[in-house]
């Protein structure tokens, strides 16, 4: 403070000296104005000095502390950003291989679809086959029972015309007799 004074002194009598000679060298220079200024100068410095010298000097400790705190949090910021950075860096780098992983899964398990599928297909035409060759044979046996009864019935009918031409009302009539004298045994 003492060192701020004397500076203070010094400029303002170098001050009053270059105005001295300015003036033209003369020496009637207001002695007495210029140490009043300059101790109400020195005063009032003292006062603010006084007065101001804690609240300034807790402003500065406080700015001083916000500083370093704010340096600490960036600098916590920066590391924590290095570490991220570095953890997308490590995932970027082993994405490409993750991809690869899922490409060569989902080629394994369409291969595995295709051969599900191809197989459920190939059960499918098994179970079509059979249902088909079961509705032919079944087709087949209604054919030849029909073509058997076609059969049947055209021999007796042509079994009737052989014999309504080669019988006559004689044999009819012994025929007729021979089958109720059976019945009469039976009935017996």
């Amino acid at each position: 403070m003492r060192a701020a004074l004397l500076v203070l002194v010094s400029l303002a009598t170098s001050g009053v000296a270059a105005a001295a000679q300015e003036a033209g060298g003369h020496s009637a220079i207001p002695w007495w104005e210029i140490f009043k200024q300059a101790v109400n100068f020195s005063i009032l410095v003292g006062v603010l000095v006084y007065f101001l010298r804690k609240p300034v000097s807790a402003f500065l400790k406080e700015r001083a502390q916000m500083l370093r705190d704010s340096i600490d949090e960036a600098a916590r910021a920066r590391s924590s950003a290095a570490e991220k950075l570095l953890s997308i860096d490590v995932r970027m780098s082993k994405l490409s291989e993750e991809i690869a992983e899922m490409n060569r899964k989902m080629e394994t398990e369409a291969a595995e679809e295709k051969q599900r599928l191809h197989e459920a297909a190939q059960a499918e035409i098994e179970r079509l086959r059979a249902q088909v060759q079961f509705a032919a044979d079944q087709e087949v046996k209604k054919a030849k029972a029909e073509l058997r009864r076609e059969a049947a019935e055209l021999s007796a009918h042509a079994a009737e015309e052989i014999v309504s031409k080669t019988i006559t009302p004689e044999d009819q009539d012994r025929i007729v007799r021979e089958n109720i004298d059976r019945i009469r045994e039976i009935v017996r």
